[in-house]
């Protein structure tokens, strides 16, 4: 479903208000305001949200919405419909009396006729409301909305930039992406992901900047991907969450970076620092397994394990090993994609997750997209996973929100999957 901002009823519309999104380097963040007595909506929201550039509030109900509204005015408030909808109604006709300007989502599993309803008083009270969204809902329909209202980061531009001019004036960051525990639906960790701001074609994703990128340049990339990524678990431990981030290094890469004097440099010091996770791709060390045992053995120490990522085509080459070099395998997104539904790529998944547990090792789905994806790989036996329907990639001021929303009063419960709810329902740490 998409969205298009509603117009007003009237013939002239009031100017948009001091809406109160915080601000970051001069430009004004855009806030959500999520109303839902389920917590695992607000998060499955909030974590779309985060991760487009958008600050969130949650609320269990109505009435702590409308109390909210003194301290700050949202762009757009997101409404559940509960089974009585009289208390939405009543934010409704509230949020008009207030003579609020900004947009009203309706959500809810309710039949169509409700949902109409409540739209209907909301246009009566000339609020901006917005086309209602029907539960279940994918992590896409969320984000066309958010695009349709021009809320939060624009998509990436397709600008090219060299690595070396990128590195050489500081336009690499690096965004992270939440790592879910599938079964406990728990944030387990993190992985880093290296943009470029570029000062005219703005955030560029990897393919803008890294093929064809000379090896010294990944090199230095790996390196400031390690160093980075310690000091934002740092970051993260003085939140009192602690996380296992992963980083991407080439095998090339790995070789040659000093990676013990890094990590003692800046790991953070504490007795429960949970490691760091170093992804290699398959097809660079599966046909070398010696040098991925040499490279386990000399990371075992400093608490940082491998894993192998996109992996699957090498199966057969893993399955006759005594013993495994990786922490975790992480299944191969073209394997992971409509596995819940497709004949060919269940099994696959299955294979590797029953491989990568008779090892001893950690079973993570990457790329996933779809509940129903989301919800066969839990029946596989999958332990983590990663995609868009559990957390886009988001800078760390954005991952350091969250954690902090997690961390405020109103608690999160571990929720089974409910028919109202958009599939997998991501919790705090």
């Amino acid at each position: 479903m998409s969205a298009s901002p509603a117009q007003p009823l009237t013939g002239n519309p009031a100017a948009a208000p001091a809406l109160a999104g915080t601000s970051r380097g001069g430009v004004r963040t855009p806030l959500c305001y999520v109303v839902d007595s389920d917590p695992s909506i607000c998060h499955f929201l909030s974590l779309i949200m985060h991760g487009a550039g958008i600050d969130t509030e949650e609320f269990a109900d109505g009435q702590s919405l409308l109390a909210a509204l003194s301290r700050r005015t949202p762009d757009a408030v997101f409404l559940n419909i509960a089974l009585d909808s009289a208390e939405a109604i009543g934010t409704v006709v509230a949020l008009g009396q207030r003579g609020y300007s900004g947009y009203v989502q309706l959500m809810s599993n309710r039949g169509a006729a409700v949902l109409a309803h409540v739209k209907g008083i909301g246009d009566q009270h000339r609020l901006l409301m917005l086309q209602p969204l029907k539960k279940p809902f994918e992590t896409g329909t969320i984000a066309k909305i958010l695009q349709d209202l021009r809320l939060g980061d624009p998509p990436a531009a397709a600008g090219r930039v060299d690595l070396d001019e990128a590195l050489r004036n500081n336009w690499v960051e690096f965004w992270f992406q939440p790592k879910i525990d599938l079964r406990k639906k728990q944030l387990v960790g993190a992985e880093a992901f290296a943009r470029v701001r570029h000062p005219t074609y703005g955030v560029l994703m990897p393919g803008a900047f890294m093929p064809g990128a000379p090896e010294a340049g990944l090199t230095k990339l790996s390196e400031l991907a390690l160093t980075q990524s310690l000091r934002t678990g740092l970051n993260f431990a003085k939140l009192g969450v602690s996380l296992r981030l992963a980083v991407n290094i080439p095998v090339s890469a790995l070789v040659k970076i000093d990676i013990a004097e890094i990590v003692q440099k800046y790991r953070p010091h504490y007795e429960k620092w949970p490691g760091l996770i170093i992804d290699v791709a398959e097809e660079q060390i599966v046909s070398d397994l010696k040098l991925a045992n040499e490279i386990t053995k000399r990371l075992a120490p400093l608490n940082v394990k491998l894993a192998i990522d996109d992996f699957g085509r090498g199966y057969s080459s893993l399955v006759r090993l005594k013993e495994l070099p990786f922490a975790e395998l992480k299944l191969d997104r073209n394997f992971v994609a409509d596995c819940g539904t497709d004949k060919v790529n269940a099994p696959l998944c299955k294979t590797v997750i029953d491989l990568a547990h008779n090892f001893g090792s950690v079973a993570v789905a990457i790329g996933i997209e779809k509940a129903a994806d989301a919800m066969a790989l839990v029946s596989m036996g999958c332990d983590y996973g990663q995609g868009f329907l559990l957390g886009q990639p988001m800078p760390e001021e954005r991952f350091t929100s969250l954690l902090r929303q997690r961390a405020g009063p109103r608690k999160p419960a571990t929720v089974a999957a409910k028919p109202d709810a958009p599939g997998v329902q991501v919790m705090s740490a």
